[in-house]
């Protein structure tokens, strides 16, 4: 879990999409400003306007790894990448600040005309799409419902059209994809936003130079 070389910048671990974008303001905050745009760019390393400071753009799911091990100084992720992280990989990770960006929530969502709340009332064992294992598992075991999980990475809402699965459990921001697809949400499991992360040795060894952005950081989110 050591920090990469202390010579080299220190690096921001990002995923693309509301994250990234949510993130710009943040930085703008620290006066950092990212110099490339990671939709338009195919590199994977992006500098920023200050020389101390890099992004690396990696899969969400794969943020809170790059920082654990250290490959990254620091990261944002959403706290369901985060849950789902932990099971397997325990510790090793300092959360210090919800950043109150990326806000959704992560839910139970069947298709339309699907009488959710009969089949959890008749104790029927459902089977339930969903790439957040662990969060579904726990949602159901503490409602007493009987599940067969089945674990997805992409296109979720397919499962329940096809008859693969009764309901998924997935991110929920506006619903308008739902709603496409013919599906509806039915519970709410967890609101979620995404944290800032640190690695703890890096926290240790490169602390001058992080403290001012985890501090930007902090002022920003709370505002």
């Amino acid at each position: 879990m050591s920090p990469a070389s202390l010579d080299r910048p220190l690096t921001l671990a990002l995923s693309k999409g509301r994250i990234f974008d949510e993130t710009l303001p943040l930085l703008a905050d620290a006066g950092v400003h990212v110099t490339e745009d990671p939709e338009s760019s195919r590199k994977l390393i992006l500098p920023t306007s200050d020389p101390n400071l890099q992004i690396i753009i990696v899969r969400a799911s794969d943020v809170p790894t790059y920082v654990q091990y250290g490959a990254a100084d620091f990261g944002i992720a959403g706290k369901d990448v985060l849950y789902e992280h932990a099971a397997q990989h325990p510790g090793g990770l300092y959360q210090p600040i919800d950043l109150n960006i990326a806000k959704c929530r992560l839910c139970v969502a069947v298709r339309e005309g699907f009488d959710y709340e009969a089949a959890v009332l008749q104790g029927s064992r459902l089977r339930i799409a969903t790439k957040y294992v662990r969060a579904a598992r726990e949602h159901f075991a503490r409602k007493g419902v009987y599940v067969d999980l089945i674990k997805l990475y992409g296109s979720m809402e397919l499962a329940p059209l096809v008859g693969l699965a009764d309901a998924i459990v997935d991110l929920v921001s506006t619903g308008n994809t739902l709603k496409a697809n013919h599906l509806v949400a039915v519970e709410d499991i967890v609101p979620i936003s995404s944290r800032l992360i640190i690695n703890q040795a890096s926290l240790k060894t490169r602390a001058k130079a992080l403290q001012p952005l985890i501090d930007a950081f902090a002022r920003a989110s709370a505002t």
